[in-house]
């Protein structure tokens, strides 16, 4: 089973940058995106053979994911069940017989880390909301979790420790999701590889590779063994993220 996950920064601006493009060549089994910037009808996707489901912000412009899948789920969940974090669009589950799958498009902490305080609390919530699922089931969770995990997951760590994205307080929050017992499935693959998946527009990152990694495939102990490769999709344009991919003996 391939599944797919990108931040598209604008899934409008996305598709006139090749995204139906890429979607079709993945042929994944279920393909979700971050960043859609859409409300309701400012889109139609022409996707055959997919489910399509959609979680918008309330804000215009703004956040938003959704999730296309060959195989009908047999319940889909928007948001964590928690009004004060369900605003925003950020999260879908669709439950299938066997397992869990989750998008998530994590809260930026942004300039002067003026929301850590939030993205604190988010942290903790959607922990518990994962586990929670995975009491039930084994559970896959991916999205642009906005965090690079460990000094290898970006190019430049030492003048980026206390910006958004790489301050202590989100790396141990990433710590503790994975010592709940979910598994990095790229850094478990690939434990010293260094690859990104986000390129600032600004200096020309992307030319230089001066990256983060902070598109994630994660999985539950139940589907840990299942684990059979997994990709960042460096080759592929159309947004300031590229694609990740999970590969899973399902």
């Amino acid at each position: 089973m391939k599944l797919i996950s990108w931040n598209v920064n604008g899934l409008r601006a996305c598709v006139q940058k090749g995204f139906e493009d890429f979607f079709k060549a993945s042929d994944a089994d279920a393909f979700c995106i971050q960043e859609s910037k859409l409300q309701e009808g400012q889109i139609v996707l022409d996707l055959p053979g997919y489910h399509q489901y959609w979680n918008y912000a309330e804000k215009k412009g703004y956040s938003g994911t959704a999730i296309f899948t060959k195989e009908e789920p047999l319940s889909v969940a928007y948001g964590l069940g928690i009004p004060e974090h369900d605003h925003e669009g950020r999260v879908i589950t669709l439950e299938f017989p066997a397992w869990y799958l989750v998008t998530v498009y994590t809260p930026n902490a942004q300039d002067e880390l003026k929301r850590l305080d939030y993205r604190m609390e988010w942290e903790d919530a959607f922990r518990a909301y994962l586990t929670g699922l995975a009491e039930k089931k084994p559970v896959a969770v991916c999205g642009d979790m906005n965090v690079a995990h460990q000094e290898m997951d970006l190019k430049n760590p030492s003048t980026n420790r206390h910006n958004a994205g790489f301050t202590d307080e989100e790396r141990g929050k990433f710590s503790e999701l994975l010592a709940a017992g979910f598994t990095d499935t790229f850094r478990y693959l690939y434990p010293d590889t260094v690859t990104y998946s986000w390129w600032s527009y600004r200096f020309q990152a992307r030319a230089k590779n001066a990256g983060w990694r902070i598109d994630y495939f994660l999985v539950s102990e139940g589907l840990k063994g299942k684990i059979t490769d997994a990709k960042i999709h460096t080759e592929v344009l159309g947004s300031d993220h590229c694609p990740v991919e999970l590969d899973l003996a399902l």
